[in-house]
């Protein structure tokens, strides 16, 4: 008998004590791996349940809307901010008139000049931020504060909105020379913007309107 043999003795053949089912019953098996998976995963199904039923689709894009601004920079799409006396009392007067008439958190105007020196030609933008859950009810108020204060606002129609998404409108309103002005406006979850485009066509001022918006709209 050899020296291993005489160590191992009739043991050598033995099973492990307690038996293989015990052998195995102490390791992770695939099963067990396979019900804790499917466990987590009904239980992540019901958080998502639950999630849903009190954040619906609206109030999660009012939460995602907080972070929303507008701001009125000195140069955005080519325009350039009118330091004009008269031009930022228009700007500061259609602004406070939005701050009263709508629930806002913070509001911002400002004239613009296209760099062509044509006063016809300024682009007025008031604007600001403030949570609603219905940004096209929010719009059409806001167009009727510009027909308050310069006639109606006619031929308002939906536009494409472009990337930011919400609800973007045009039409148009009277001037006091008797001719019209092109008039836009945006609205989201988190803000409300008005465009007054003078001296531009409904379309051009639609497109004008979106590249303002890239440049005054900002969501952190």
């Amino acid at each position: 008998m050899s020296d291993l043999d005489a160590v191992l003795g009739d043991d050598r053949d033995a099973p492990f004590p307690g038996g293989f089912d015990e052998f195995d019953e102490r390791q992770p098996s695939r099963a067990r791996r396979r019900r804790a998976l499917a466990g987590a995963m009904v239980v992540l199904l019901i958080l998502l349940i639950v999630v849903g039923a009190v954040f619906g689709p609206t109030e999660w894009r009012l939460f995602q809307a907080r972070g929303i601004r507008v701001d009125t920079p000195k140069q955005v799409a080519g325009l350039t901010v009118d330091d004009n006396a008269d031009a930022a009392d228009t700007a500061d007067y259609l602004r406070t008139v939005l701050d009263a008439r709508m629930a806002l958190t913070a509001t911002t105007g400002a004239v613009y000049q296209d760099g062509t020196g044509n006063a016809d030609r300024s682009v007025i933008v008031i604007g600001g931020r403030g949570l609603a859950s219905n940004p096209g009810h929010r719009l059409d108020v806001a167009l009727d504060l510009i027909s308050d204060e310069a006639g109606a606002v006619t031929g308002v129609h939906r536009v494409p909105a472009g990337p930011l998404g919400g609800v973007m409108k045009c039409g148009t309103t009277a001037t006091d020379g008797g001719g019209s002005m092109t008039v836009c406006g945006w609205a989201d979850y988190g803000s409300v913007a008005l465009v007054l485009l003078p001296g531009r066509t409904v379309d051009d001022g639609a497109t004008l309107t979106r590249d303002l918006r890239a440049g005054v709209e900002h969501r952190s």
